[in-house]
């Protein structure tokens, strides 16, 4: 895995990838497939809701890389629930998993792709490894993203959490978690001098115990925060 401390880009995510083409299908009413042709690796999303959406939710999987999300499915249940409200979800395919470097930039770059079509508000969000990217995302563009959710986060690379600067942030975290335990996210809860940690009882690192609660909770949360009425 790369430094978690290198930056993101500061120019163009999708030019500094070298995107040369983007191609996509429509695989189900309201879902489309999304495939990002870059000299840097295949960047794969999938993309809920219309393409113009003002308001979108980011999505990003763990170590091994996931576009489902835990949870039993969580991001795909959320992306489909949320394109009824007019909110986009953009699960986003890691091109290298654990490398967290690269997968900042392939969410950076799936931002940049949902503002040329229209995106102004966005939430990022991520499991596990995943939740660092969030976090990296938020920080850098702290003018797009209004919030962020975080779902059994590791804290490597959420060092700079302190940047999210009061914005609203939700962690998930189960008590009986395998792999990462609770206090990881009371860390970076401290590291971010802000947001609301949510201990799930009995449940373990993929949520699957709590993901009724969960979905629920962010049903709520996420058009209150894209809408600017939560914090």
């Amino acid at each position: 895995m790369t430094d978690p401390s290198e930056p993101l880009p500061t120019g163009s995510p999708l030019e500094e990838l070298q995107a040369l083409a983007v191609q996509e299908v429509e695989i189900a009413p309201g879902l489309r497939h999304v495939e990002v042709y870059t000299l840097r690796g295949l960047l794969t999303l999938m993309w809920h809701g219309p393409r113009e959406a003002e308001h979108v939710v980011l999505t990003g999987g763990g170590a091994m890389g996931s576009l489902l999300g835990p949870a039993a499915g969580l991001f795909h249940d959320l992306g489909t629930a949320l394109a009824e409200e007019g909110i986009a979800t953009v699960r986003v395919g890691w091109r290298k998993p654990d490398d967290l470097a690269r997968c900042s930039h392939d969410m950076a770059a799936a931002a940049e792709l949902a503002t040329l079509n229209g995106g102004r508000s966005f939430v990022t969000m991520g499991h596990s490894f995943g939740g660092a990217v969030a976090v990296r995302v938020a920080v850098a563009f702290s003018g797009l993203v209004r919030g962020v959710v975080t779902l059994a986060t590791q804290s490597a690379g959420c060092e700079g959490a302190g940047g999210l600067a009061g914005r609203p942030f939700l962690l998930f975290h189960g008590d009986r978690d395998e792999l990462l335990p609770v206090h990881v996210s009371e860390t970076v809860r401290m590291l971010a001098g802000t947001g609301e940690l949510v201990v799930l009882p009995g449940t373990g690192h993929l949520l699957t115990e709590a993901a009724d609660e969960i979905r629920a909770r962010l049903l709520d949360w996420i058009p209150a925060v894209l809408a600017g009425d939560a914090r």
